[in-house]
């Protein structure tokens, strides 16, 4: 067995390819009208056709679960930020945050409030830290992660 795709069940399909590529720039690889997939592997399916796979009405599909999200990661975050903060589709689910290993992330809504996280590229991160002046040792600590992987960030 194989894991294919994540499939995000959207309102309105056209809407919601122009703001997957406009806000995170994927690209559409096949669209077949109701199901459309994106480069990194999401696919997108319409409501209506998704209530007839599942035999489900209206009231049994529900947005906004706050319960999963889709991770992407970002080596020019502050420039990603600049670009998101721009644009007036963008509802947050919190603004820009540090997590404790030093990695900066914002967590924001699609159109039919599917979570999406963008987070700073890990490599970016340690790189961000040994910059600053600590040292390899100290860049481990502060990342909670072996020295090994501060090594493997660096090469």
């Amino acid at each position: 067995m194989k894991f294919k795709s994540p499939l995000l069940v959207v309102n309105d399909i056209e809407e919601s390819k122009k703001f997957y590529k406009e806000v995170l720039g994927l690209r559409v690889i096949m669209d077949i009208g109701a199901n459309v997939t994106l480069t990194g592997g999401v696919a997108l399916q319409t409501k209506e056709s998704w209530k007839r796979f599942i035999n489900k009405n209206d009231s049994e599909i529900a947005f906004r679960g706050n319960d999963a999200e889709l991770y992407f990661e970002e080596d020019d975050f502050d420039s990603f930020i600049e670009k998101l903060n721009a644009l007036s589709c963008i509802e947050y689910v919190h603004p820009v945050m540090e997590h404790s290993w030093g990695q900066r992330v914002v967590r924001f809504y699609d159109l039919d409030k599917h979570i999406i996280e963008v987070g700073e590229n890990m490599k970016v991160v340690c790189k961000r830290f040994l910059t600053s002046g600590l040292s390899v040792e100290e860049t481990a600590i502060r990342m909670d992660v072996p020295v090994k992987y501060v090594h493997q960030c660096v090469k």
